[in-house]
């Protein structure tokens, strides 16, 4: 907007609406509400908040008798609207004295109790704007503990802030801590610790305080704090707080902040200590519950606080399940980052989550009391089972649990075998066993080998169980499976031996005529990659291999054609776009002809994805043709002439032609659904830049006068008209020849790419997307308001 006066006095209709707005007897809320945003907008810059001013509009507005009291009120779009409009016009100090002197701040200061959540955090975040306003604006030297060095603006929330957490009111001391903790989170000037020195001692008592129960909030305070450069510092007194708040909270609610310190980089030692025993806690107590005496040694030499709080916590079932979820997932947020900044003991860490497991699976027979009890708790536990299965995944990146991998496949086989696996657990475990399997096969001790070989023959002879589930998720996360499997192991010699002498591979190529679309999709891409080690490798086995390969293409091909599902196509045409690109399809002819029944198959399909991923299919078939024949790792990149042979142009756009490549692009280029479109258009873009370099062709007028001449004008008019491909002539009408070579390298000379590109990526609303279209949008909702209440904004 124009930051000068003249944009109101050039527009009188702005001010006239808003009057006409405040003339009406009972204005729409939604009215009210869009001309409260628009005033706020208008006074952002301080020439026009003047002029609004001598207008009368903003105290009429914003102040004592406007809509503040008036029934309106009532309505949370108002409120809303009114705290937008002053936080828009927050950018100088005339709207800064205008609020404050007009009682404004105190109507903010009770908006943060509002019932409405969505009022209540703008009240908060309009605080923080306004105190930062203030102070950057109105001080010139370093602020003091002293209130009278503060701004005025300053000082009247900085009392309303003591005077609240003074008081008995959990509501208002919580509405206080709420504005500190967004204060302290965006603001990180030096004058936050000046704040905080005022307020420390009093939300230091909360730490102790029964009678108000607002410690949970203070987790949050402390970490939005901790993350500031002004209390980051090892020699802060804030640590101090810290550690009494690790000391004093629940374990529930010190959690968050103990996770939220592991993952500083910059905070003392001792504190970093202090909070990592505060999460492992409830996972030492497990592991000395499960055994008595204790058979290994625990995670923690010694615990931060009384251990009977985390033991009364698991002695109930609601608070169990609820600090062990707590404490897995944070768990898992921590071994999720690549650097850690603390060490962990991995080896007692992955124990305990082993004994958690075998309490949910019944598998484990406690001595202790408390074992029992929470044994008891966590029996088919379905949370805690997933959560914690997903903890031991993330372990599996971690050097130091080797000693305990043939127990740890013992529990993960237990849970793929039993009956009570839920599906969900089931995939988690999945997942876990696929992760841990990769870890197997990276030691290289002398007893690794069978050991290896032993645990994948039971894994093969349980997902041969469970590939035959009535139950579709299953079949559906056991092809899922197969699949990482080959992904990451295919090269082990012990891999494809125990998977090609099990019945895997037979019992996921009959699911690829599931009656599920998901698990024949989930079997396309598991039969695709199974081909990697059955057909394609070197040394794959088998007699009468050429014909198998023949027969899955075929298998896969039918697929692709008839399945009534898009899931299975989708999954087809990505298999064979993984084969091309690892050079599985043969010789150059082989994969013309592979190239060319693939796509004339993909260009019907109705669903768009599918025709995408065929045009991907074909640019990795460009690429690989052009390498192939010798030419520059960047085949598309304009060459000069002297290096690109016409040799070679010629026989790789012959090749292009027989495969039907250029049809396929330019009815591509025409489709209903923009993406394929723009895909198409980047790889004939490509293909111009390498075949017709800037100094050759592009000139149409050249061969206007020949036949193929007429074709390719004809064919330009035809794309600049974004003609549905339904219209696009199919069998070379309009003397266009698709699989003319001279045809196309005509074509990729004179057509202007870089034009047509440039059409297909504007949005679809450039043209109505206006003020004078946004103007009719808004008229059209007069006298159907109701209706269209969320769209006139």
């Amino acid at each position: 907007l124009d930051p000068t006066a003249e944009l109101l006095q050039n527009n009188p209709c702005l001010a006239e609406f808003l009057a006409s707005v405040l003339a009406l007897p009972e204005p729409s809320p939604s009215i009210l509400s869009f001309a409260l945003r628009l005033a706020g907008t208008l006074a952002a810059s301080e020439s026009r908040f003047q002029h609004l001013q001598q207008e009368k509009l903003l105290v009429r507005l914003f102040g004592g008798d406007g809509p503040l009291n008036s029934a309106l009120w009532e309505d949370a779009s108002v409120r809303s609207g009114w705290l937008e409009g002053v936080r828009s016009m927050m950018y100088h100090q005339p709207a800064l004295d205008f609020l404050c002197n007009g009682g404004g701040i105190d109507v903010i200061f009770t908006l943060q109790g509002d019932p409405s959540l969505f009022v209540a955090s703008a009240a908060s975040q309009l605080l923080v704007h306004m105190f930062t306003l203030s102070v950057e604006s109105e001080t010139t030297e370093p602020l003091s503990t002293k209130n009278c060095d503060w701004p005025v603006c300053a000082q009247m929330i900085i009392k309303h802030i003591e005077d609240s957490l003074r008081s008995r009111s959990a509501s208002h001391i919580e509405q206080s801590l709420k504005l500190l903790t967004n204060l302290f989170g965006s603001c990180h000037a030096t004058w936050t610790e000046v704040l905080w020195l005022g307020v420390a001692k009093q939300i230091e008592s909360f730490l102790m305080e029964e009678t108000v129960q607002v410690q949970h909030m203070l987790a949050n305070l402390f970490l939005k704090m901790a993350r500031s450069p002004v209390f980051s510092g090892t020699e802060s007194s804030f640590w101090a707080l810290v550690t009494s708040a690790l000391e004093h909270l629940t374990p529930v609610q010190a959690g968050p902040l103990a996770v939220g310190i592991l993952r500083l980089y910059k905070c003392p030692q001792d504190v970093r200590i202090q909070a990592l025993t505060v999460l492992l806690q409830p996972m030492d107590c497990i592991l000395r519950a499960a055994s008595q005496p204790l058979e290994y040694a625990g995670l923690l030499d010694e615990s931060v606080s009384d251990p009977t709080t985390v033991e009364s916590l698991l002695s109930s079932k609601s608070t169990c399940v609820s600090l062990l979820c707590q404490t897995l997932a944070h768990l898992e947020e921590l071994l999720s980052l690549i650097h850690l900044p603390v060490d962990l003991p991995y080896t007692s860490l992955l124990h305990s989550l082993m004994t958690i497991l075998q309490f949910c699976n019944g598998f484990l027979s406690p001595a202790s009391p408390l074992g029992s009890t929470i044994s008891r708790f966590l029996i088919n536990c379905f949370r805690i089972q997933r959560s914690a299965l997903d903890v031991v995944a993330a372990l599996s990146e971690r050097k130091g649990c080797d000693a305990l991998i043939g127990s740890l496949f013992d529990v993960l086989l237990a849970y793929l075998e039993s009956p009570n696996t839920s599906p969900t657990v089931l995939k988690k475990t999945f997942r876990a066993t696929s992760q841990w399997l990769v870890r197997l096969q990276e030691l290289s001790c002398s007893n690794s080998r069978w050991q290896k070989t032993e645990i994948l023959e039971d894994v093969f002879r349980v997902l041969q169980k469970r590939l035959c589930s009535p139950c579709w998720e299953v079949r559906d996360s056991s092809l899922e499976f197969v699949t990482v499997l080959i992904q990451y192991l295919r090269d082990q010699d012990e891999f494809r031996q125990s998977l090609l002498s099990s019945e895997v591979p037979r019992l996921t190529e009959n699911l690829l005529e599931d009656s599920e679309s998901y698990v024949r999709a989930s079997a396309v891409t598991a039969v695709g990659h199974l081909a990697f080690i059955t057909y394609f490798a070197p040394e794959s086995p088998g007699v009468g291999n050429q014909y198998n390969k023949e027969h899955i293409f075929a298998k896969l091909q039918e697929i692709l054609s008839t399945d009534p599902e898009g899931f299975p196509r989708r999954a087809v045409i990505s298999i064979f776009t993984e084969w091309l690109s690892q050079g599985c399809t043969g010789q150059l002819e082989d994969t013309e002809q592979f190239v060319s029944r693939v796509i004339q198959t993909v260009e019907h399909d109705l669903d768009w994805e599918v025709r995408l991923r065929g045009l991907e299919l074909v640019r990795i078939f460009c690429t690989h043709t052009v390498c192939q024949l010798g030419l520059p790792t960047c085949p598309y990149a304009p060459v000069s002439p002297a290096v690109t042979s016409s040799i070679h142009q010629n026989k790789t756009i012959q090749i292009f032609c027989r495969a039907k490549v250029f049809g396929f692009l330019f009815r591509s280029l025409c489709d209903c659904d923009k993406p394929v479109g723009q895909r198409a258009c980047d790889i004939l873009l490509g293909l111009s830049g390498y075949f017709c370099p800037i100094s050759s062709l592009k000139n149409s007028q050249e061969s206007g006068d020949s036949p193929a001449g007429h074709g390719i004008a004809w064919l330009q008019r035809t794309l600049r008209q974004g003609s549905l491909a339904q219209n696009f002539p199919t069998d070379g009408g309009n003397g266009v020849d698709f699989q003319d070579p001279e045809s196309m390298m005509l074509a990729l000379g004179t057509i202007d790419f870089v034009e047509l590109r440039d059409e297909l990526n504007k949005s679809s609303d450039h043209v109505e997307k206006s003020p004078q279209s946004l103007l009719q949008d808004i008229l059209a909702t007069v006298g159907t308001v109701e209706e269209n209440e969320a769209d006139c904004y």
